[in-house]
């Protein structure tokens, strides 16, 4: 039993954004129903493919974000396929889509066609730049993905090294932040419905998201009249707070505080510089000659030395790759490896577990992917035995 395992969620969604969404709700324990447009989710082909000529032809992008989910290939114009939709979203709690503005509207199955069907349904969007219900702008209708949401939003303008080009952030956080933004909308619904027995609109705006995300870079603009740009690892406003090359890679140290501050300068074997630079204020004055300092002293040693000087004194840590993830025990302690079948293969995958932990309806991934149209005789038939079950009343 999940916190969702009441909870029906039709599933429109395609690439990245919305099947991440759609993904933390069947973590939850939601029945997913992912229905598909002819052919599939356009990430069904995308790579790694495992090196087995047997292997079902999706790979782990399709994996990792659409595990646990029930799939129904529907053509949202044929009539009968449209009437299959929409029995299923008599029986649904939400509906998540992330198509471009109109396009349900040119099916006929908009909002508020859905809701004539079922009235306390939750219905979701995700688009680059919102959807006119909740504030109509001359930019919806147009494509974005997830470097477009970076660049608008502020986020590659301050990513990146100080002297060098703006940066995008390495993970999709265009498309994961606003889908987790938009899970929290749809679980903010279905609250109010449990109070009210009212369904509602939740609309998550890309370009919305990044600016929500890069909260700093608006506060210090008021603050300072100017824009913040790039200041590679390093913060603004705090130091030390900053990546440093060792020996044999790279740690992070954040001792911007005072108590930090000392341990680190006493970690290093340098107390001299503690007693220098005693205030925050000080640290950032002479933020230049202190890395200059720091920067000497980590060249010289390796990532375990100065892990093991500073480590449970000072927030430090290496910068690590998958290798050393995979290896890390508090990882697999912590159930963030998960393990499921790849079709065809006969032997497993790991994608990345639930970050969401809880005592009582801990969420977990519930199953490997579906294969496209798994599960279409299930979901008829489910729907068959309801009718039959409204016709005997």
């Amino acid at each position: 039993m999940g916190a969702l395992s009441d909870v029906r969620v039709v599933d429109l969604t395609q690439v990245l954004a919305g099947p991440y969404c759609t993904m933390l709700l069947a973590d939850m324990g939601a029945d997913v129903v992912k229905v598909e447009r002819p052919g599939g989710d356009l990430i069904r082909s995308s790579p790694p493919h495992l090196d087995d000529p047997e292997a079902e032809p999706y790979g782990g992008y399709f994996q990792s974000v659409n595990r646990g989910k029930r799939s129904i290939e529907l053509d949202l114009g044929a009539d009968d396929d449209r009437e299959t939709f929409l029995e299923l979203v008599e029986t649904a709690d939400v509906v998540v889509e992330n198509y471009r503005v109109g396009t349900m509207e040119s099916f006929d199955l908009a909002y508020e066609t859905l809701a004539e069907r079922n009235p306390e349904l939750i219905y979701a969007s995700i688009r680059g730049f919102g959807d006119p219900r909740t504030g109509e702008t001359d930019r919806q209708g147009q494509p974005s993905f997830d470097i477009i949401a970076q660049a608008l939003g502020g986020v590659m303008e301050i990513t990146g090294a100080e002297d060098g080009p703006p940066m995008k952030v390495g993970p999709g956080i265009g498309d994961l932040f606003t889908a987790t933004l938009n899970c929290i909308g749809i679980l903010g619904a279905l609250h109010h419905r449990e109070r009210t027995g009212e369904g509602q609109y939740v609309d998550t705006a890309m370009y919305d998201s990044m600016l929500s995300m890069t909260e700093r870079a608006i506060y210090l603009q008021s603050y300072q009249g100017s824009p913040p740009t790039r200041c590679g690892n390093a913060h603004p406003t705090l130091f030390p707070y900053n990546a440093f090359a060792v020996a044999d890679g790279y740690v992070v140290v954040s001792a911007f505080g005072t108590n930090h501050w000392r341990a680190l300068c006493d970690g290093i074997d340098r107390p001299d510089l503690a007693d220098a630079y005693p205030r925050p204020a000080d640290r950032l004055e002479h933020r230049e000659e202190i890395h200059a300092e720091l920067t000497e002293w980590m060249a010289t040693h390796t990532t375990d030395d100065v892990v093991d000087r500073l480590e449970g004194s000072v927030p430090v840590a290496p910068v690590q790759d998958t290798d050393a993830i995979f290896g890390d025990p508090h990882v697999h302690e912590r159930e963030m490896l998960y393990e499921v079948d790849q079709p065809g293969a006969g032997e497993t995958v790991d994608i990345a577990g639930s970050a969401i932990k809880m005592s009582k309806t801990n969420p977990k991934p519930r199953g490997r992917a579906p294969l496209l149209d798994e599960h279409r005789e299930e979901l008829l038939a489910e729907l068959a035995a309801q009718h039959e079950a409204i016709s005997e009343k």
